[in-house]
Order: structure tokens, then C-alpha cells, then sequence
């Protein structure tokens, strides 16, 4: 067997139970292995790593809640599962209060057992991103032009600069607003010989025609009215350096001309001179918009479109890198806390919930924005869900009273509906990671998670993920 796949531990008693259990988990291609008691159980937990422990709570030798505190102790961030037959409102919320992920009355369907499984090991790989976060965070904080996560898609955007960075060729960044497109256009900077020499950002979208024209080329005095002065501008003052125009939608054909000209010879004439300054800076251009659209209805010259494009780094939106989310969060928590003289360690599982399952239509502007508030919020050691903001219909979950069940059938049904709202952004989060981590290979994402590709498939269906 795989040495990746998720590893099942059952403990019960009863090895009928045990052999069951094993036989419908197996058929999902998880690796299981049983204990007849606790003690065997923490001999096995000893001796090799297990990614979700489900356990009889009612136990000849030592029981399902001694088992439970003892895992907690040595590795909490194992998913317990507690299964029995004796079903009460009371050892449900008592296993719950001591740690438990869930708690699963007997008898159950395969359906329930393998649902639940896919759910806590899900749950496991988040525990374990958040705690190897926060052992990073240790190390130091991240440098300031860094980009942050590991996603394939993020991996081809640091290589992508890379490359480029030591050459002195225009670049166009593309991507939704608020996804860190002057990041790249610093990092770019930050890895190439003009690293030394001034970087100036100039949001084209703030600036008029002529304003901008005069911003950048400079005038001189009267060269339009309210000139009264010279001015050398942006282009003459980064000589040796690297200028970033920031939506070069809104630009003029007029400016855009200019810009076209200026590409072509490093020179430009600055507003009312008669002669051109030739200067030595390398520019980095970028826009949330479709520029091909605009070429296509005259709103873009399509000679300075073809000019700029010599190097487009398409910089994806957060939705699509969901496995970097709490990295990035995390990179936050500490530039914040920083700045706020705070000391917030971190996030509760809920909330990393909330934060890894939600789509962020304002990207990771917003996500910033989110944590910057939270931290405000936040009065104890780390952010709860009650600390985030509403980030939009289904997204934040509520604790919503639940009345007590008198029985097992409405016990069963109550814990169902209890997983339905703790977990299901988890579970959709390790999908998408999944499928992110193999570059959308559904039967290689499959094998690597310990799971056959008509369930994967089928986990993908239900929570509407496509490749296409």
C-alpha cells in the first residue's frame, strides 16, 4: 500500500466490530488497521502514525474516553471519532467536551461511517497546514516582497518572475482586483539588477489624460496653464530604476501613443520642451481588465497592446489557491499583531473553517482586511468565528441552538446535522487541495488522498468542484 494514504485506526472490543469496520473503510482505500483494547491502541499509536482514530467509547479495558484524553494529551490534532451503542445526550456531549471530532451511535451504514472518515481526515490535513504554519512563523517573518504559498498556480507565478526578473523586458501583470498585482511588480524589482534604484507605483486609474502625461513625462513652466513651475516627473526621477503603472485601462490612446513611442526608444518629450530626454527604466504594467476586449472595441490601441505583451504573468484569483489561504492569513496575523503591538497566536479550527472555505471576491486584500478586523475583535489568544466578519451568504457558520434529542434516532440525526455545518467547508477545502496540490488530475488527486476516484469523484460532485 501507498505510504500516503490516510491510515484508519479502529478500537473496539469486539473484533466482529473491529473487522467490519476495516472491511467497509478498506473498499474506500483508506490503509486500517484494529486494537482489541486501549492499551493496545496506545501501543499501536506508539509505534507508526495515524490520521484518524475511531474508538468504541464502552471498553472492557480502558475505555473510549481514557483513550481519548490520552490521545489528546500526546497528539491533539488526531481527528477521535466515538462510536457506541450505548447512545445518550450524555456521553455525546461529554465526549464532545473532552475533544472528541464526532461521535457515532451504533448501529451505522457504511455510508455514515465512510462519510464521517473522509470528514475527520480532511479535517486532519487543515490541522496539520496550521500547525506547521505556526512552527514556521517561528523562523521569522516572511520578506516583504515575498509571495506567499505553494499552490501549483502560485509556483508558476514565483517562476514566472524569476525568470524575468534578471532581464530588463516589460512585463504585464493581469489578475483580479485586490490578488497582489503590484506585489509581483515589486518582487519583480526586488530580484533583478535594478534592485538598488528607486521603484515608483503610479495608479493610472487616479490620474487624468493630461494629468497623467505631466506626471510622468514632466512640463516645463507654462507649458499649459497652472504650469508655473518645471517639472522633471516620474520617468526622469527613476532613471536607473523601475516604474509601475497600475491600470493601464483607464490610460488614454493619446498617452498610450506616448507610452508606445517611449517603449520603442527611451526617449519622451516632456509637456511644452522641444527636445527629448532619454532616460534608462524599465516598466511593469498591469490592469484587472480584458485588454483583447478593449483592442477589439477601440477603447486600446492594439499597437501598444502587442508592445506591452511580452511578458504576461496572469495572477490568479484567491478562489483558485485555496491551500494558500492560511498562509497568507497567517502572514498577516503577524505584519498586524506587529503593527497593533498585539499578540494573537493564531486561529481556532472554526475559523480556519470559515477562512479556507470561503471564496474572497475581494481576494487577498480582503483577507487582510478580515484578519486586520478580527484581531481588533479578538479579546482572548486566538480568533474564533465569533471574531470574523459576516463574509457573505453560507459562509460564516452560526452556532445555531440545537435541542437536545431524547432519543437515538434524533440523537443520530442531530450529530448529522451538527457534521453537515462544522465540516463541510473542510471537507470541500481538501478537495480543492487536493486537486491544486496534482495540477486538477482527478485520478492522480484521488490516489495521493487515500481515496478511489468514483468517491473522489462523487465528494467533487457534491460540492459542485469541476476541472473544466
Amino acid at each position: 500500500m501507498a505510504p500516503d494514504k490516510v491510515r484508519i485506526l479502529v478500537v473496539d472490543d469486539e473484533i466482529t466490530i473491529c473487522r467490519n469496520c476495516s472491511r467497509i473503510l478498506e473498499k474506500s482505500d483508506y490503509r486500517v488497521d484494529y486494537a482489541l483494547s486501549g492499551y493496545e491502541a496506545l501501543q499501536k499509536l506508539e509505534e507508526g502514525r495515524y490520521d484518524v482514530i475511531i474508538t468504541d467509547l464502552k471498553m472492557s479495558a480502558m475505555g473510549g474516553m481514557e483513550l481519548l484524553a490520552r490521545v489528546r494529551d500526546s497528539d491533539p490534532d488526531v481527528p477521535v471519532i466515538v462510536m457506541t451503542g450505548y447512545a445518550s445526550v450524555a456521553s455525546a456531549v461529554e465526549v464532545m467536551k473532552v475533544g472528541a471530532m464526532d461521535y457515532l451511535p451504533k448501529p451505522f451504514t457504511p455510508d455514515e461511517i465512510r462519510g464521517i472518515v473522509s470528514q475527520a481526515a480532511a479535517e486532519r490535513q487543515l490541522r496539520l497546514q496550521k500547525r506547521q504554519l505556526e512552527d514556521h512563523r517561528r523562523v521569522g517573518p516572511a520578506v516583504s516582497h515575498q509571495l506567499i504559498g505553494k499552490s501549483p498556480k502560485i509556483k508558476k507565478v514565483i517562476s514566472m518572475i524569476q525568470k524575468v526578473a534578471p532581464t530588463d523586458s516589460t512585463v504585464l501583470v493581469t489578475g483580479e482586483s485586490g490578488t497582489g498585482k503590484e506585489l509581483v511588480a515589486r518582487a519583480v524589482h526586488a530580484n533583478s539588477s535594478r534592485k538598488q534604484q528607486v521603484f515608483f507605483a503610479v495608479d493610472c486609474g487616479t490620474l487624468s489624460g493630461s494629468l497623467l502625461e505631466s506626471e510622468l513625462f514632466g512640463h516645463r513652466r507654462g507649458a499649459f496653464t497652472g504650469a508655473h513651475r518645471e517639472k522633471g516627473g516620474i520617468f526622469k526621477s527613476a532613471d536607473g530604476g523601475t516604474v509601475f503603472l497600475d491600470e493601464i485601462s483607464n490610460i488614454s490612446l493619446e498617452v498610450q501613443g506616448k507610452l508606445l513611442r517611449f517603449l520603442e526608444t527611451r526617449e519622451f518629450l516632456p509637456l511644452g520642451a522641444d527636445h527629448p530626454l532619454k532616460v534608462d527604466i524599465r516598466l511593469i504594467l498591469a490592469t484587472n481588465e480584458n485588454l483583447k476586449e478593449m483592442v477589439a472595441a477601440g477603447k486600446f490601441r492594439h499597437d501598444f497592446y502587442y508592445r506591452i505583451f511580452v511578458y504576461p504573468i496572469l495572477l490568479p484569483p484567491l478562489r483558485e489557491r485555496k491551500m494558500d489561504i492560511l498562509a497568507i492569513a497567517y502572514h498577516f496575523l503577524d505584519q498586524i499583531n506587529r503593527q497593533m503591538g498585539r499578540s494573537v497566536s493564531g486561529f481556532d479550527d472554526d475559523a480556519v473553517a470559515v477562512l479556507t472555505g470561503y471564496d474572497w471576491p475581494g481576494n487577498v486584500r480582503q483577507l487582510r482586511n478580515t484578519v486586520e478586523r478580527a484581531i481588533i475583535q479578538c479579546e482572548g489568544d486566538r480568533i474564533s468565528i465569533s471574531d470574523l466578519p459576516r463574509l457573505g451568504a453560507g459562509s460564516l457558520r452560526e452556532k445555531t441552538p440545537i435541542k437536545i434529542p431524547e432519543n437515538n434516532a434524533e440523537l443520530k440525526q442531530a450529530k448529522k446535522e451538527i457534521r453537515q455545518q462544522a465540516v463541510a467547508d473542510v471537507e470541500k477545502q481538501f478537495i480543492l487541495t487536493a486537486l491544486e496540490n496534482n495540477n486538477w488530475n482527478v485520478s492522480r488527486a484521488a490516489e495521493k488522498v487515500g481515496l478511489q476516484r468514483s468517491n473522489f469523484h462523487k465528494m467533487m460532485k457534491k460540492y459542485g468542484i469541476s476541472t473544466r
